[in-house]
């Protein structure tokens, strides 16, 4: 899954469940915590950091540069799908509980001597605990979902229809964040659900187990933005990463013994690669954000659908058909839609419309 965005995806997604891809409208990530509609304090541009407890704004991170943010993202939206696509080879082999298990726990050794050198043992610590172990585990079960609708449907399929996620933020915005979302949203929102119905196709037996499981975990993974909206700007966004990563590891590693299966030497070596795809692939993200506003790389996070599109075939021989373009299509420009028009309201324009 999704990895975060951009603190991912389940996935995955990402956005990433992981994560991982940033979620377009109103979902910004906390790397963009600055931009927040409900904040009170004056906007703070990208590559500044306001110091709690002082106000004073400090540069902290590069100067804007929309084409090295929009490169590293690109880059990005290659390395988590590919993980998407070993963790979807290994589960005919392997069982899913211990794909996770890999995922979180390579992920959290690659990270862990970054966060240490960077931030010291002191800050591994999160100042809000029970909000950060909600939304890590939130993330998780986004991504045991994700994970186990992968076992069940082709790679690209199951994205799209984790890409429900952006579209649930949109709905829940009024209620839970207290955003406006004015009719043209709505509207992109319906859209999007239009082409999600274009892929299950009700009646043609597309809609099973795995493509419940993949739109269950995109509802999950819309509450998990939700609650880091309102973590936003708590904890750098690369620390908060590594929450994440932490509860993930604990919690598949008090889980592993009761699945564990003794790996092949060449499946081991795959599953410390889905770690550090997804170290590497949300550290790019991350490092994206220092270049470029959450608005203007949302769009980009969709190339995603490109790539697995592009792995399903290597790997798979998988090619959706004409409806299942449509819908993919359909779902891809609601998103894009949507964050197209964050975008405008976030130079000025009223927002909500």
């Amino acid at each position: 899954m999704r990895a975060e965005r951009p603190t991912g995806r389940a996935g995955t997604a990402s956005l990433t469940y992981h994560l991982l891809v940033p979620v377009p409208g109103p979902s910004a990530p906390a790397s963009e915590a600055a931009s927040s509609p409900e904040a009170s304090t004056p906007q703070i541009k990208v590559g500044e950091r306001r110091h709690k407890g002082t106000g004073v704004v400090r540069r902290s991170t590069p100067a804007t540069n929309l084409a090295v943010g929009t490169s590293l993202m690109l880059a990005a939206m290659v390395l988590l799908p590919m993980m998407d696509g070993l963790a979807k080879g290994l589960s005919e082999r392997l069982p899913v509980p211990m794909i996770i298990w890999a995922r979180y726990f390579f992920h959290l050794l690659c990270l862990l001597p970054l966060l240490l050198l960077r931030f010291g043992p002191r800050a591994l610590v999160p100042r809000q605990l029970g909000l950060q172990l909600v939304r890590g585990s939130l993330l998780l079960a986004a991504t045991v979902l994700f994970f186990f609708a992968l076992a069940m449907l082709p790679q690209a399929t199951a994205l799209a229809l984790f890409f429900v996620s952006p579209l649930v933020v949109t709905l829940l915005a009024p209620a839970l964040l207290g955003e406006r979302v004015g009719p043209w949203r709505v509207v992109a929102v319906l859209v999007g659900l239009l082409g999600i119905i274009l892929i299950l196709r009700p009646g043609s037996g597309a809609f099973g187990w795995g493509a419940a499981l993949a739109l269950t975990a995109g509802v999950v993974h819309a509450l998990y933005m939700v609650f880091t909206r309102h973590l936003a700007g708590s904890a750098p966004p690369l620390l908060t990463l590594g929450y994440t990563a932490v509860v993930g590891a604990v919690v598949m590693t008090l889980v592993l013994p009761f699945v564990w299966q003794r790996p092949a030497l060449a499946d081991f070596g795959v599953l410390a690669l889905l770690g550090v795809l997804a170290a590497g692939g949300h550290f790019l993200l991350i490092k994206a954000f220092d270049y470029a506003p959450a608005t203007w790389l949302a769009p980009v996070g969709y190339s995603e659908m490109v790539t697995a599109v592009i792995y399903g075939y290597l790997s798979y021989g998988f090619v959706p058909d004409a409806l299942g373009w449509l819908g993919l299509a359909i779902v891809v420009g609601a998103g894009v839609a949507i964050s197209l028009k964050e975008r405008r309201a976030m130079r000025g324009l009223r927002p909500g419309n």
